[in-house]
C-alpha cells in the first residue's frame, strides 16, 4: 500500500511540476505578420483590447516578468521618460506581464507610469506573440512606500517587445531586449518606419 501511496504522490508532484514548466509556444511571429488579436484586463481592471487600439495608432507591446524588480522597473521607467516623445509620433505602450490587476495598479502609482499595464495572468497573451511563459505561482517581496509587500503573479514571460504597425502588422520583434534601453530603440524604430 505505501507504494501506492508514493506512486500516487510521485505522479501529483510531477503534474504540479508539468504545469510549472516553461510553456513553448506554438507561434513564430515575423516582421510583416499580421499582429494577433487579444485582450486582457488593464490595471484599472477595465477590458483592454488590441481591436481598440491597433489601426488608430502604431502600438508597442512590451512583455516583462514582474513588477517592481530591478529591470523591469528601468525598463517602465524608460517608456514613462520618453513617452512624450512616443506620444508625438502617434505611439500607445503597453506592458504586460503576468502580474495582477492590483499589483499593476501599485507599481503604475509608485513610478507614475503614463501607460496601461496589462494583468496576463495565464501567459495567454504572450503565447499568442509566441512569448515563452513560466507558468506557476511566484512571490516577490518588496518596500512599497516604506511598507513591506508581498505580491503573487501566476506567470512569468520573458522579455521581449513587438512593434505593431498601423496596418495592424508586426513592424518589429525584439526577443533580446536591453531593459533599461528598450524605448530609445524603439524611439529608433518608430523613426525608420515613417
Amino acid at each position: 500500500m505505501k507504494t501506492l501511496k508514493s506512486i500516487g504522490r510521485s505522479l501529483v508532484a510531477l503534474a504540479v511540476l508539468s504545469l510549472s514548466v516553461a510553456r513553448a509556444a506554438d507561434v513564430d511571429l515575423k516582421v510583416g505578420d499580421p499582429a494577433p488579436t487579444f485582450h486582457a484586463k488593464d490595471d484599472t481592471g477595465a477590458d483592454w483590447k488590441s481591436a481598440d487600439h491597433v489601426g488608430k495608432k502604431i502600438v508597442v507591446v512590451y512583455f516583462y516578468p514582474a513588477d517592481f524588480t530591478g529591470g523591469c522597473t528601468k525598463q517602465a521607467c524608460g517608456f514613462r521618460d520618453d513617452m512624450a516623445k512616443l506620444a508625438g509620433k502617434d505611439v500607445e505602450v503597453v506592458g504586460v506581464s503576468g502580474d495582477s490587476v492590483q499589483t499593476h495598479q501599485k507599481f503604475k502609482k509608485h513610478h507614475e507610469l503614463n501607460f496601461a499595464l496589462l494583468a496576463d495572468a495565464d501567459g495567454k497573451v504572450a503565447q499568442s506573440f509566441g512569448v515563452p511563459v513560466t507558468v506557476g505561482e511566484a512571490t516577490a517581496k518588496v518596500k512599497v512606500d516604506d511598507k513591506d509587500e508581498s505580491f503573487v503573479r501566476t506567470a512569468t514571460i520573458k522579455r521581449w517587445t513587438f512593434v505593431i504597425d498601423k496596418n495592424g502588422k508586426i513592424a518589429s520583434k525584439n526577443t533580446d531586449v536591453k531593459a533599461a534601453d528598450d524605448s530609445k530603440a524603439i524611439l529608433e524604430v518608430i523613426e525608420k518606419l515613417k
